[in-house]
This record gives C-alpha cells, structure tokens and sequence, in this order.
C-alpha cells in the first residue's frame, strides 16, 4: 500500500514514542540521508531530465493542489492504519525516466508542498520518517530497474512490474511496522494492515505512474489527458477511505451513530419489503464511571475496546455494532426474531460476565484485570415492537432502562416483563 505515517504514529513529539519506534524512525530517516548523499554523489543529470522533473514537479502540484480539500480532510480523519495516498504515482513515473536524486528531489516537493497547503498544524518527525520510507522504497525499486528504464517489450514490463512490487512492499512494510511499533498501546494486525480496499489505490497510482512516465518521453502532449483520470482515482478510491472513517469510531472501530441509523433505516426497508423479522439491540455498560474514576480514562478506553471486540466475535458479519455513546452500544441484528434475538443478548452479555478485561493503561501504571464486564440490554424487534426507526429505538431505550432501573445485569425486552440474566453473573465491577 502506498501509505505514510500520517497520524498513525502515537501523538506527541518524537521524544514520546516507545524506544523500538524511536530507534526505526531515526535509523529510517539516517538511512534515508545517506542514499541521497551518496546517490547524490554519483549522479549525472541530463538537460532533458531537468525538462521531465520540472513537469512532474509541476503535475504533482497541481494534482496536490486541486485534491487538497479531500487531503485535508483525510490527513484529519486518519487512524492508527496505513494512510494511504497518490503521491507515489508521480514519485513512481520519475524512477522510470530520472536518476534517484531527482526521485528524491520529486519526493522532497511533494511533501514539502502538501505539509505548506495540506497537513497544516502535523507533527514535522511523522511527515519526515513518511518521505523518508519513499526514499527507500525508491533506492530498493531502482537496483531491480537498474537505473531508469520504461517498460518497451514485455521482458521490461516484467521488470518494471517487479519494481513497482518491491516499491510498494518496501513502503507499506515500513509503515505498518511504524504503527505496530509506536502506539502505546497493541495495535489489531488487522487494523494497522489498512482496509483491503485500498489496494485499488496501489495498483492505481502505480500503474498510473507507469502510464505518466512513458507519455512524457514519448508524447509529452498528451500528459493533461491522464491528468483527468488522476482526479477521478483520486475522488472515487481515496474519498470512499475517508467516508470509511468519518462511518468509524476511532477508539472501538465500530460504527458511529449517524451511519448506524443510516442502515437502520435501509434494514427496516428491506425487512417490510421482505416480510422478515428484524432486532435492535442496545447494550450499556454497568456502573463504566467507576472504571474510569478508579483507573483513569485510557483505561476505561481499554474496557470499551475489549466489549466491543467481544460483541462483534458474537454477531454474525451482516449484524452492524455501533458505538452509541461513552458506555453504551447498539447492534442492529436484521432476519432475526424475538426469541432469537433475546439468545444473541444471552450469549453477548454471558461472553462479556466471564472474559477477563486486562487493563494496562491505568493511572498508577500497575496493571488491573476485570473478572468480566456487567452489561445491562434493552431488546426491541419489528415488527412487533415498532414499525418505523424511530420507533423501534424509542422501545430498545426504554427496555435497556428498565433493566438499568431494575438493578442492571440483565435483558429486557421492549413491551414484555421478561428478565434474563440477573445475578450469579460476574459484574465486571472495578
């Protein structure tokens, strides 16, 4: 994945980062210093060559500069995952027909650039370690090319594919183990490996830059034609990742209310279409503040982290989870009925009573570990309990406060006196 750092790193200045990361992002940027300085050292620059870096220069401006909005917004929206983005399409197109100082110089624009008109307020160390793994990338992919070379038979489309393969394995190895090494906390495989979606934006970028490279030796004319396809990868692949994240919590990766609603109402939709049953399900946790007054809030983070993994390993992948608020969850549950919905309650709420939750984060720094976590759940199901949004979630409110008014640790469902669950239970309780 064409990725950088972004805001993948942990916050802070470079001083605050755990001392594997600090040695990486150090010995990275060192490295990356030295292969300019030798390769500058060496290097023989034609006049023409000036001419191809001053276009691409030129193209990735306009090109930063015309997506800068969605830029902007995404560099606002990143997590801890591969934040992913088009820069190396132009870096790509210049190893092809530029020696490697002027790749690196090509790279040295274009952050320098986006960081004036882009990143705003970033921390400078993350953007830097960021050029710095495209440099690497760069030196590695040039020894397999072996100097530039376009792609003019299929002997050099093999080469220049494997080149592109390296480039992107040499990037998104040392950025996923930035994240994995930085954050103070353990970062899911999963999550730091980045959606698997955004390899559309690899093979795009790449692929482009290929196709940008052999039209500037061979057509230069040509160039804005492409220019066009540029923007529309740019809007229709990278957009979609930042709509991706503004859908996310980004504490629990969970959806966020606004999106959950949104399929709430096309579940419903499509349940009176199809005459099936359908459940929402909201689940508070009990007595959360004690948790966070007694360990501190990077704890009580920890805790809603580890309930809402432990939901979602208990939903099926059709079944949307959301945060709904500090302490509280709402699972939409679609073809399911009454009776089945009040067993995936019993299942969730008895999953989360026995599993142990370690936390690490805590005030003292001692860690602590909860026997399990109590959760207290208000059930409601179309069509009996509703037959609009609106509705159904007013009843699921009012069910999941009737077992918090009952003593918590229990199911209720919306409409019916029916209890689950109450006591024998561990109560998670700090």
């Amino acid at each position: 994945m064409t990725g950088e750092s972004g805001r993948c790193i942990a916050p802070g200045g470079l001083r605050s980062l755990p001392r594997p990361a600090l040695c990486l992002v150090l010995a990275v940027d060192a490295v990356a210093v030295a292969i300019t300085v030798f390769s500058s050292m060496s290097a023989a620059v034609t006049r023409t060559q000036w001419l191809w870096f001053a276009v691409l220069a030129a193209a990735a401006v306009a090109h930063l500069e015309a997506v800068r909005t969605i830029e902007r917004r995404r560099e606002q929206a990143s997590k801890k995952a591969p934040y992913t983005n088009l820069k190396s399409l132009w870096v790509f197109a210049a190893l092809l027909v530029l020696p490697l100082p002027l790749v690196i110089g090509l790279t040295a624009v274009s952050y320098g650039y986006c960081w004036y008109r882009v990143y705003g307020p970033a921390i400078l160390f993350r953007k830097i370690y960021s050029a710095a793994t495209f440099v690497l990338a760069s030196a590695v992919a040039s020894t397999v090319l072996d100097g530039p070379l376009l792609p003019h038979d299929l002997g050099s489309l093999l080469l220049v594919t494997a080149a592109a393969g390296v480039w992107w394995l040499v990037n998104y190895a040392l950025v996923v183990v930035a994240i994995g090494l930085s954050s103070h906390e353990k970062v899911p495989v999963r999550q730091a490996l980045g959606h698997p979606g955004d390899q559309l934006v690899v093979a795009s970028a790449l692929g482009l830059g290929a196709t940008m490279a052999v039209l500037l030796v061979h057509e230069p004319w040509a160039l804005p034609a492409p220019m066009i396809a540029v923007l529309c990868v740019h809007r229709d692949l990278l957009l979609p990742q930042y709509l991706r994240a503004s859908r996310t919590d980004q504490k629990t990766g969970l959806a966020t209310p606004v999106y959950w609603a949104e399929v709430v109402t096309a579940a419903l939709d499509r349940a009176k279409l199809s005459r099936t049953g359908l459940g929402v399900l909201f689940l508070d946790v009990d007595k959360f503040k004690a948790i966070n007054d007694t360990y501190g809030h990077p704890a009580g983070d920890q805790a809603i982290r580890a309930v809402a993994d432990l939901v979602r390993a208990e939903v099926r992948s059709q079944d949307l989870v959301a945060r709904y608020g500090g302490d509280e969850l709402a699972i939409l549950l679609p073809g399911l009925e009454p009776g089945q919905l009040l067993a995936v309650a019993e299942r969730i709420r008895f999953r989360l009573a026995r599993t142990p939750v370690v936390l690490t984060a805590t005030t003292d720094g001692q860690p602590r570990t909860l026997s399990g976590v109590s959760t207290s759940m208000g059930v409601a199901s179309y069509p009996d309990d509703g037959m609009s949004v609106e509705q159904l979630l007013t009843a699921a409110d009012g069910a999941l406060l009737q077992a918090k008014r009952n003593g918590r640790n229990q199911i209720r469902a919306a409409g019916a006196v029916r209890m689950h669950g109450v006591s024998e239970m561990p109560s998670g309780k700090p």
